[in-house]
């Protein structure tokens, strides 16, 4: 099921890409027609990421759960539904109020370490790995944060605004997933709410308990923030192509110490 979502926001990607220069270059029939099927991918987007969770949002209360995913698994579970890289504590906030099982962030220490020697020794092998994201400046990975190797590479680039942004956009995201829930969970709606007092205008809202106002919110300021973070991603994810072979690019490149010059006398 994860090979489909990643089909999907490979398509995504693109149409939104389309729809910005469509709309740059004063076409605004085209930029209509495509916007309609961005709408139409990110809505298929929705109902496969409701496939995929819906078994460990819904389980059966009178019975123990049953044998649990790999870490590795578990981690891409939540990666998939925040849709931005993201720290191992909101990956453990996220797995614990919408999937089956308990996680630990002492869980996810050496992951990334774990998934970088997988793919040296057998690069591609699996169908996604676990790897860094890059900071935009110096294309090293950012502290602390975890993206999935099947995502197109500006995704996976934090630059200025990306942390804003990221923020936002997992907003909107878990907003949309508990929408879609029947009965959504005290710690869903928790995690929510922590993001919704941090998004001017949505926790005003929130004690309705109306999901898509938060999401709303969230989409009002993503859009002033979105066009330059994206420039930015862009231009820092080219040079990451130019410049890193493909390990690196997952997994970021090394910081250099250059030795300090010392005065002979």
């Amino acid at each position: 099921m994860t090979e489909p979502l990643e089909e999907l926001e490979r398509h995504i990607e693109g149409l939104r890409t389309k729809v910005r220069r469509a709309a740059m270059s004063g076409d605004p029939a085209r930029a209509r027609e495509l916007r309609a099927e961005l709408r139409r991918a990110e809505r298929a987007w929705d109902d496969a990421l409701a496939a995929l969770t819906a078994p460990e949002r819904e389980p059966d209360r009178g019975r123990q759960p049953g044998p649990l995913l790999p870490i590795r698994d578990q981690v891409h579970q939540a990666l998939t539904l925040l849709g931005v890289p993201s720290a191992p504590k909101l990956i453990v906030a996220v797995h614990g109020a919408f999937f089956a099982g308990e996680m630990a962030s002492a869980q996810l220490t050496s992951l990334r370490r774990d998934e970088e020697r997988s793919f040296r020794s057998s690069p591609h092998a699996r169908p996604y790995y676990l790897c860094s994201a890059l900071t935009a400046d110096r294309l090293v990975p950012a502290r602390g944060l975890l993206a999935v190797s099947t995502w197109p590479m500006p995704r996976r680039v934090i630059g200025p605004l990306s942390a804003r942004v990221d923020f936002l956009t997992a907003a909107i995201q878990l907003s949309e997933q508990i929408d879609r829930m029947a009965e959504p969970a005290l710690p869903a709606l928790s995690l929510l709410w922590r993001f919704a007092t941090n998004i001017p205008g949505a926790a005003e809202s929130f004690d309705a308990m109306k999901p898509p106002v938060v999401a709303e919110a969230a989409r009002a300021e993503l859009a002033i923030h979105d066009e330059a973070d994206h420039a930015h991603r862009e231009a820092a994810a080219s040079r990451a192509r130019t410049q890193l072979d493909e390990i690196h690019q997952l997994f970021g490149s090394a910081l250099k110490l250059v030795p300090r010059a010392t005065n002979k006398k």
